[in-house]
């Protein structure tokens, strides 16, 4: 069930390049929010395949549910429950503003890398 899939791991990497680049750069009200949210999702896709042997549906699956669990907790202010609001790198992992159009981006995320994996594997 463990594999390395090298192609995978590149994606990721690059992907979570551009990620970083977008946080420290881009300031604006398109690309950070909603690019952003669009392309975090496949770099968990990308992650998910560099290491787990499951079907590409099932990952989509997997990372849709985990990025819309931890919007909801944006939703009920979670980082603040816990007491972490202080805590930068909480804050910005787990987030603090929920947002429909998050919710959006991942959707059609996931849905890109889903069918790009697809249409380029099989």
């Amino acid at each position: 069930m463990i594999v390395f899939r090298r192609k995978y791991f590149v994606g990721f990497l690059l992907l979570l390049f551009i990620e970083i680049f977008i946080a420290l750069f881009v300031h604006d009200k398109i690309i950070r929010p909603f690019i952003g949210d669009f392309l975090v999702v496949g770099l968990l896709y990308c992650l998910a395949k560099t290491f787990i042997n499951v079907s590409s549906f099932s990952i989509a699956i997997g990372v849709l549910i985990f990025s819309f669990g931890v919007e909801i907790l944006q939703y009920f202010k979670f980082v603040e429950i816990l007491g972490l609001q202080d805590n930068r790198v909480a804050y910005i992992l787990i987030g603090n503003v929920f947002s429909w159009g998050d919710l959006l981006a991942y959707g059609l995320g996931i849905y890109a890398f889903y069918w790009i994996d697809i249409k380029i594997n099989y």
